[in-house]
C-alpha cells in the first residue's frame, strides 16, 4: 500500500467528484446522484439532500480540478486554503467499525466542506510523499478525466470510463487494418 487506506479512498473520490463535472452531461444532475455518490464512496457523516448541498458540492469540483494541472506550489496554495477556509482540525477517530483515521472537521459538517477538507487532507499526504506524478489526466484522446494512479509500477493512462477498452479496441482495429493492407 501506497498511502493509507482513508487516504487512498479520498484520493478516489476526489478524483471521481472531479469528473462528475467531465465533460459531456452532468455527473451530479440531482440530488439523488450525490446521494449515490455519497454511498459509492463510503461517505459518512451529515447528508442534507439538498439542492443547497448539490449546489455547494458542485462548486467544489473546478477547485480540486485545478490540482491535476497545477505545479506543486499552486497545489500547496489549493490545499492549505482548503485546510485554512474549513478550519481543518485533523484528529484521530473512529467509527462504523473503522480502524482509527484522520479527520479534521467534525462528521457533521456540511458534506462539501467535508469532501473539501478530506481532499485537501489526502492531496496533503501525495505532496508529502513527493508523489504527484500519481495524479493524472486519462490519455485518451478527448478525455478530460482525471485519475490516481495507485499502481505499484506507476504505469495506469486511464481513466475509470472505459477509456482503456476503447484505446485497446482502436489498437486492435488499427491492427487488424494494417493487416489487411
Amino acid at each position: 500500500m501506497l498511502f493509507a487506506h482513508d487516504t487512498e479512498c479520498s484520493l478516489i473520490a476526489v478524483a471521481a467528484l472531479v469528473n462528475t463535472a467531465g465533460q459531456g452531461d452532468e455527473g451530479l444532475p440531482d440530488v439523488e446522484a450525490l446521494s449515490a455518490f455519497f454511498t459509492a464512496h463510503a461517505y459518512t457523516g451529515r447528508h442534507e439532500h439538498t439542492e443547497t448541498e448539490l449546489r455547494a458540492v458542485r462548486a467544489l469540483r473546478p477547485r480540486l480540478r485545478r490540482i491535476w494541472y497545477a505545479d506543486v506550489d499552486e497545489i500547496v496554495s489549493i490545499v492549505n486554503g482548503l485546510l485554512r477556509e474549513h478550519r481543518a482540525l485533523p484528529q484521530l477517530i473512529t467509527h462504523d467499525d473503522e480502524p482509527y483515521h484522520l479527520h479534521a472537521v467534525p462528521r457533521d459538517a456540511p458534506l462539501a466542506t467535508r469532501m473539501a477538507v478530506e481532499a485537501a487532507m489526502a492531496i496533503a499526504d501525495v505532496v508529502r510523499g513527493g508523489e504527484l506524478r500519481r495524479l493524472r489526466t486519462c490519455e485518451y484522446p478527448d478525455c478530460d478525466n482525471v485519475l490516481v494512479d495507485l499502481s505499484k509500477n506507476r504505469s495506469r493512462r486511464f481513466c475509470e470510463a472505459g477509456c482503456g477498452n476503447r484505446a485497446a479496441v482502436n489498437a486492435y482495429r488499427a491492427r487488424k487494418a494494417a493487416a489487411r493492407s
